[in-house]
């Protein structure tokens, strides 16, 4: 009598999580080109033709598993500002630490979130998800006077500084010490900030 493979049944709900959660381990593993929609069925035990039931092609899982990384990116900085105290400028600096720290706990995810071109940008979920991290940022942002006198002026501002510092920095931890930027702070080269008048 043969025995029965007992196999995880995959649910309506939970395949597309699964999906994603199995190209999120082959982009951590090997970056996005080694990606694909055959990997990523063999990595979650189904069909190769079960992900075109839930993505338009290997464009919608990257976009599924960007969006899943906005989700994250926003907890990540979340949680650095709860922990950052009440004082603006700490928690300003606590939110960008959470930015880096996720770009360098990330960095296959962080690239695909902000570098490739093969995303659906119009997808609801991934602009959904991408305009709730931003908004982070915003209200880190919000106490302080811009320096422009532009109503966006401080944020991009900090975004700007943020996001190459975060892409600097993960060059510098790669080399060897003496890099200018490998023991340099995010707060030590973030400006002195206004607060806005009562």
């Amino acid at each position: 009598m043969s025995k029965k493979k007992n196999k995880k049944p995959h649910h309506h709900g939970n395949l597309r999580a699964a999906l994603i959660q199995a190209g999120t381990e082959l982009l951590d593993e090997g970056g996005q080109a080694a990606l694909t929609l055959r990997k990523c069925a063999a990595r979650a035990g189904v069909s190769h033709a079960a992900p075109a039931h839930y993505f338009s092609g290997l464009g919608g899982l990257l976009t599924a598993i960007a969006a899943r990384g906005f989700e994250i990116f926003t907890a990540t900085m979340i949680a650095e500002a709860e922990a950052g105290g009440g004082n603006p400028r700490a928690r300003l600096i606590a939110i960008c630490n959470g930015y880096l720290r996720f770009a360098r706990d990330h960095e296959a995810m962080f690239n695909l979130m902000f570098s490739s071109q093969e995303l659906e940008f119009g997808d609801p979920e991934l602009r959904q998800n991408s305009a709730a991290a931003y908004q982070v940022l915003r209200q880190g942002c919000a106490p302080f006077a811009s320096p422009s006198g532009t109503e966006t002026g401080t944020e991009i501002m900090v975004w700007s500084l943020v996001h190459g510092f975060a892409g600097i920095s993960r060059k510098a931890q790669s080399k060897p010490s003496g890099h200018p930027a490998r023991d340099i702070r995010f707060e030590d080269i973030l400006p002195a900030l206004e607060l806005k008048m009562p």
